[in-house]
């Protein structure tokens, strides 16, 4: 009887303790409410919403330029000189600049051959063009394949040079920059980048150099990138979209305005001479050299050509993890560069004052760092806190409004997924996470700044995969959880449960939908789900 008794009077007594610990907590919580958590959650919306406002209004300039220059017509033969190359009997060859092609590469063994049978491919005099691949593998059995298929075309008359180095100091940007060393580069006029897994079309150079040719204000050409396996899986069209808008309205509004925008590191060709004045290739910022280069072209004065209608396939990562690493290197670099630079912007004597705001505020501040901090800290903090403090209201043209014009406008450039927007609006929010991490690592210059990780490459082994794609299940759990993805996930599905509970049913429905988000991101099931056309 006695031993019943005591079983009875245990939980009886975790019931007490529990009540204890939540009614300290109530009365803490009651105690910094209103003298410290309302303010400071009140500052933070105000932050919030000046950053919003910051890129709606780049947003909605960004589509008026746009529609502007579709309705006048601004292609870009309109805007600088362009006449084909055509042959001279009398002059033979001579009449056609010499052009260096790079592959800077490195353990690239799915695709080292397409991009170099496509590079070996371009119509252009053979005795006027020099392909270069600089191979950076640590792996021997690459290294000894991509030699071999140097020689291979070598054998066929196409001047191609396979070079190799040391070390990997610099990483691509190294590479590139002692390629340019070479003696036989002294007779080059212009060099063409491409990444190893991009496929320029035959006439690429002939649709290009032109434009240099007879531009010679002209530093830079670059064209439009086109995707090989966008529909691979719903990961690649999220991907898709968001890297449409970048070249069909970032892109083209750079171009057609201030003749400046940041070189997508591939797929474009320089003028030498414009590299060498601004300093040639740097390894200050590993993960954005190619943008370094640009901006310091600029300041040189150099003007700068987006041709979209000249497209260059390649691969998107097909996998979360090869993804999280290149957005990484995306957010942090420019961060890092726009700290390194400010000054030396500010101060240039060249470009003029317009360039230097569109550089510094719309380039740099809103697109690069405002863009990412709004979106995490916003949507998926500050906005769920306003549930759990119900003080502070943000005004439905913050919290409703201007996100889905943005969103819209973010939209247009993929028409085909306007379907998928709610997918895309939820994978935004859970890769700003990684966004804004490394936003404030490029700017706080901290140990993660020049990570450099080369992004996976699948090739040929993407159709592959496409045809046992049906043999494998539609979802499946990552190699490895993701802790900061569940936390998150944890808090906004608290939040919408608390929004249910005790608050104004405003934001349960997007609370619950975003946590799941980071659910599936956060166990690495993102890219198993293969979108319906």
């Amino acid at each position: 009887m006695e031993r019943l008794t005591s079983t009875q009077i245990i939980p009886d007594a975790f019931q007490g303790a529990r009540d204890d610990v939540t009614m300290q907590f109530a009365m803490i919580w009651g105690q910094i409410k209103a003298p410290l958590i309302v303010p400071l959650l009140r500052l933070a919306v105000a932050i919030c919403l000046i950053m919003s406002l910051m890129l709606f209004i780049e947003r909605v300039y960004m589509g008026i330029v746009i529609v502007l220059v579709k309705l006048f017509g601004r292609k870009p033969d309109r805007r600088y000189r362009w006449e084909p190359m055509k042959d001279d009997v009398e002059a033979g060859n001579s009449i056609y600049p010499m052009v260096l092609v790079q592959i800077p590469m490195y353990n690239e063994r799915e695709v080292y051959q397409l991009s170099i049978g496509a590079a070996c491919g371009l119509s252009w005099p053979s005795d006027r063009i020099i392909i270069q691949v600089l191979d950076d593998s640590t792996d021997p059995t690459i290294k000894d394949m991509v030699e071999l298929e140097c020689q291979r075309w070598a054998s066929k008359g196409i001047n191609i040079k396979y070079e190799v180095r040391d070390s990997r100091n610099g990483y691509k940007s190294g590479a590139l920059k002692e390629g340019m060393k070479r003696s036989y580069v002294k007779s080059c006029d212009y060099v063409a980048i491409f990444d190893a897994d991009f496929q320029p079309e035959p006439d690429f150079l002939r649709r290009t150099i032109p434009f240099l040719v007879h531009n010679p204000e002209l530093g830079l050409v670059q064209t439009r990138w086109k995707f090989v396996n966008a529909d691979e899986c719903l990961m690649t069209r999220m991907q898709e979209m968001s890297l449409d808008y970048h070249f069909t309205v970032e892109q083209e509004v750079g171009s057609s305005t201030y003749a400046f925008f940041g070189f997508n590191g591939t797929a474009g060709v320089w003028r030498i001479a414009a590299l060498n004045e601004a300093g040639g290739w740097k390894d200050r910022t590993t993960t954005v050299e190619d943008m370094d280069l640009a901006v310091r072209a600029s300041l040189k004065g150099w003007e700068f050509l987006y041709l979209s209608s000249v497209k260059v396939k390649n691969e998107l990562p097909s996998t979360l993890k090869a993804y999280r690493y290149q957005q990484h290197r995306w957010s942090c670099g420019p961060a890092n560069l726009f700290r390194k630079m400010f000054l030396e912007i500010i101060t240039n004597k060249v470009m003029t004052s317009w360039k230097k705001v569109h550089v510094i505020y719309s380039f740099f501040l809103v697109r690069k760092i405002v863009a990412h901090l709004v979106t995490f800290i916003f949507y998926c903090v500050v906005l769920p806190a306003t549930v759990l403090v119900p003080e502070v209201e943000v005004p439905k043209w913050g919290a409703v409004y201007i996100p889905s014009i943005i969103t819209i406008l973010n939209a247009v450039g993929t028409p085909r997924s306007l379907h998928l927007l709610v997918f895309w609006i939820l994978f935004e929010n859970v890769m700003s996470l990684h966004r804004t991490k490394a936003t404030f690592i490029g700017l706080l210059e901290a140990g993660r700044v020049n990570e450099w990780i080369v992004t996976e490459k699948l090739g040929d082994a993407l159709k592959s995969k496409a045809n046992k794609a049906a043999k494998k299940p539609r979802f499946r759990f990552g190699e490895r959880l993701h802790l900061l993805e569940l936390g998150t996930g944890a808090y906004l599905f608290f939040c919408g449960c608390y929004d249910v509970v005790f608050g104004k049913n405003h934001y349960f429905i997007y609370l619950y939908a975003q946590a799941i988000a980071f659910f599936i991101v956060g166990l690495g099931c993102v890219g198993t789900f293969v979108p319906r056309s």
